[in-house]
């Protein structure tokens, strides 16, 4: 099954990743996709390079960031392939840990829905996935 962790990051801290964590970072990232339990993983740009899209009563708009209400933020993701949540959970413990004593982050894992990642869908999401992508490249 696929799992989904994104990391959640405060971007006002200023932290940066070391080129000690970089390197350390590169290595588990290796030793994961060998393993095939990494299947994709990046960091974010920061969110004042970012736009948010909003449909709300049925009008599009447009924001500009950065996002100044939002503390915390989501600054990297991993797609993770994992026999169970636990499994997941575990996978996300070692990309924390690397980060070391000085980081203040955490990670959300949710489990990826839909046939094609292994887990059972509802009626809604089946529906959703008939649509055909062409439909949504205007979105």
């Amino acid at each position: 099954m696929r799992y989904l962790s994104m990391i959640w990051i405060d971007e006002k801290s200023g932290q940066a990743p070391s080129e000690q964590l970089m390197q350390d970072m590169g290595k588990l990232i290796d030793e994961m996709i060998r393993a095939g339990s990494l299947i994709s993983t990046a960091g974010l740009r920061p969110t004042a390079e970012g736009v948010r899209v909003r449909l709300r009563r049925g009008k599009l708009s447009t924001t500009d960031g950065p996002f100044t209400e939002t503390k915390e933020v989501v600054g990297g993701y991993a797609v993770l392939e994992a026999k169970s949540m636990q499994e997941a959970i575990e996978l996300t413990k070692r990309f924390l840990r690397v980060h070391g004593d000085e980081w203040d982050i955490e990670c959300e894992v949710r489990q990826l829905d839909g046939p094609e990642f292994g887990a059972a869908c509802g009626a809604e999401t089946n529906r959703q996935q008939t649509v055909s992508p062409a439909k949504h490249a205007g979105a």
